[in-house]
């Protein structure tokens, strides 16, 4: 965001919770603090007398932050509050999609009663999906065959969550290909970015535990090989219905809307709904903006957005460098970096601390390789001549994007 940003020609005052050195080297100002000491951020803006403000990570959409900067005067760029819980609360979005009757919804049942979680369990004779209600990092759900072999192991887990939380969303579990659609939303325009399809599992051929997501691509003519303009056009009909929804309501969603879809025998599928830019997917479709990003967000901001929004006819691949161990007990070292700075392979710089040739790692992901080119594979080893760049003991997944994991998806598909 922060290098779109810079493009466009603008002065960025970046509040961030570490010091990313590309965010510090497009930045005119920085604050360094909790990303949800939302009270700071909002005096920082009005200190430096911002024009227009933009959110990024989640957790911050679920603080007060946007709706008291709209009161300042401070134009911005993502929803309010009460219309960010479409994804700070995975109950209200499935509320809402059966209160309006919006297709691709799922079997779902939600419960604050342990008794009444105990019985319906017990009585389902499907596999099922475990959700906490909030935000999670993408680490908090659970899926049977995957995360949990037994029913009683689904159900412990559920209980937990209502002991923890006061609550816990149940769903089908879907079989299918997942993809990720991003869009623009002024409160009544949408306008959709490239499909793209993210990898969390840890581990080559979609193995290993869940993480934040160790890699994405997007493909040359917007779609993916595997997911069809008819299904994409039925995630973006879900998509607009569920706006429309909102705004019924008295919530119109202003900002980012990305929902994560699966492709089933039955059509295309809801997943759930995000209200901000896809990590890592939004990278990709970043990466081939062509249009001025802060001409798109004054447009989200004051409702008056253009119709449509254009992007580069390439594909993209990308990969998270991350610490070994990442998804399970990561071992954070350090990294060095000499760039080389081409326009067809980018180095984006995640939760690290540093300049742009050492880094210190964190916990969480470190750099995400981006290789640009006419076709996936193509872009998949532009990833692989960038990894030479960077110099460290790190682990990365390979298999993104590559000629032999697109078969496998195909594959997948057909059977």
């Amino acid at each position: 965001m922060a290098r779109q940003l810079h493009l466009s020609g603008s002065d960025i005052y970046a509040a961030m919770g570490n010091r990313n050195p590309s965010i510090s080297r497009y930045a005119t100002s920085s604050l360094i603090c909790s990303e949800v000491d939302w009270e700071k951020i909002l005096e920082y803006a009005i200190q430096n007398r911002v024009d227009l403000a933009f959110i990024g990570p989640d957790p911050v959409l679920a603080t007060p932050l946007v709706d008291s900067l709209i009161e300042k005067g401070i134009p911005t760029a993502s929803p309010s509050r009460s219309a960010a819980r479409i994804e700070t609360d995975k109950i209200f979005m499935r509320d809402m999609l059966s209160r309006h009757r919006i297709p691709g919804n799922i079997e779902n049942q939600s419960f604050e009663s342990e008794a009444d979680c105990r019985k319906w369990i017990s009585s389902y004779d499907g596999e099922f999906v475990v959700k906490p209600r909030g935000l999670t990092g993408g680490k908090g759900v659970k899926v049977m065959g995957d995360h949990f072999s037994s029913r009683q192991e689904g159900m412990d887990y559920a209980l937990q969550l209502i002991r923890k939380d006061g609550s816990v969303l149940i769903e089908e579990k879907l079989s299918g290909e997942e993809f990720s659609l991003q869009a623009f939303s002024d409160g009544s325009r949408m306008v959709a970015m490239p499909l793209a399809q993210d990898y969390k599992r840890s581990l080559p051929g979609d193995r290993g535990p869940n993480t934040g997501g160790m890699g994405s691509i997007t493909d040359h003519d917007h779609l993916l090989p595997f997911i069809d303009r008819s299904s994409r056009d039925a995630a973006l009909d879900i998509m607009r219905r569920v706006s429309n929804a909102m705004q019924k309501e008295g919530m119109p969603f202003r900002g980012i809307m990305y929902g994560q879809f699966m492709l089933t025998r039955s059509g295309t599928k809801l997943i759930e709904i995000n209200a901000r830019f896809a990590d890592p997917e939004g990278i990709n479709v970043l990466s081939i903006l062509e249009d001025d990003l802060v001409e798109i967000l004054f447009g989200i901001a004051g409702g008056s957005m253009k119709a449509e929004a254009r992007f580069a006819n390439k594909a993209t691949v990308l990969r998270y460098a991350v610490p070994r161990g990442y998804g399970s007990d990561p071992l954070p070292g350090s990294i060095n970096i000499d760039d080389p700075g081409r326009r067809d392979a980018l180095i984006y710089y995640a939760s690290v601390n540093g300049t742009l040739n050492h880094v210190e790692m964190t916990k969480s992901r470190t750099l995400a390789l981006v290789g640009i080119a006419d076709s996936i594979r193509e872009a998949g080893l532009k990833v692989d001549a960038l990894v030479s760049h960077v110099h460290g003991d790190f682990y990365m997944r390979k298999d993104i994007g590559t000629e032999e994991m697109l078969s496998e998806k195909m594959k997948h598909l057909k059977d």
